[in-house]
């Protein structure tokens, strides 16, 4: 299901006195099937882009075209929860919207409450629950009962278990380890391939961006500042630096070599694999000088 944003701008608390501009002239194409990250500063409009994704929030000025539906300024729109079921939010800790008494049924609710009968919502919440990597002994316990990292699975299976084509993710690993952060972002890259879902992933992390992401989009005050794929994003981390943002931390050794060697090397790299084979190509060149 493709998704694009025209033009959108998005005003807070619009015609009061507390008035705020949260997103101004934003444009942003996600066909379906991509992975796209969302980067750029606490403030900067990411949350805000990404709560039109599902119509939790409506353009003020602009529009928003979710697959057939498009959603315009100042017009009433009808029947949201088709385009909610399509489009899933896993929103920062999500393990704190669990609430059932059992695994099982806080699963469940989410279909149950777009119109799935019980018997095909514990199907979906079986399979839903392997997904995320979780046994099914699980099912008959209280979510409390559950490790942090287990609890955040079962939330994060509560969204699979509604079938989306769109996946939104909202800073997924905050508060993670560093094993369990990983481990969250290997789950959602291969759910990504695996069912065909256009994810989007709003993140502080330059590394997750580069390695999962197809295109990334920075938004800085409210704007688009650059998007594109991860290479031309990071080919020029001055700008980046520029604004405040960190780089990932392989582009920042490329760059320490290059200005250390006076060198440029034939491309960015975004992984550390990609990077020792360009540095041993380049010292096997300047052996051959």
């Amino acid at each position: 299901m493709d998704i694009s944003l025209q033009q959108v701008e998005y005003r807070y608390q619009a015609n009061t006195p507390f008035e705020r501009l949260a997103l101004q002239d934003v444009s942003i194409d996600i066909p379906s099937g991509t992975y796209l990250a969302i980067i750029g500063h606490t403030g900067s409009g990411k949350s805000t882009v990404l709560q039109h994704l599902n119509v939790l929030l409506k353009p003020t000025k602009g529009k928003v075209i979710i697959g057939e539906r498009e959603i315009n300024s100042g017009k009433k729109q009808k029947d949201l929860k088709g385009i909610r079921k399509r489009v899933g939010i896993v929103f920062q800790f999500p393990e704190h919207q669990l609430f059932e008494e059992t695994v099982e049924k806080d699963i469940c609710f989410g279909p149950m409450n777009f119109g799935v009968s019980e018997e095909q919502a514990k199907l979906r919440a079986k399979k839903a629950i392997e997904q995320v990597g979780l046994a099914q002994e699980i099912m008959d316990k209280s979510p409390f009962d559950l490790s942090g990292g287990q609890m955040r699975r079962v939330a994060i299976a509560g969204v699979l278990a509604m079938e989306p084509d769109v996946i939104v993710l909202d800073e997924p690993t905050a508060g993670l380890d560093p094993r369990g952060r990983k481990e969250i972002m290997e789950m959602f890259y291969r759910l990504h391939q695996e069912r065909g879902l256009s994810t989007v992933l709003v993140t502080h992390s330059m590394e997750d961006a580069a390695m999962y992401a197809d295109r990334i989009v920075i938004m800085h005050k409210g704007k688009v500042y650059k998007q594109g794929t991860p290479k031309e994003i990071f080919s020029s981390p001055e700008g980046l630096l520029e604004l405040g943002l960190d780089v990932p931390e392989v582009v920042r050794f490329q760059n320490k070599f290059e200005h250390t060697f006076h060198a440029k090397l034939s491309k960015t790299c975004l992984t550390m694999e990609d990077l020792t084979e360009e540095i041993a190509d380049f010292f096997k060149g300047s052996d051959r000088k």
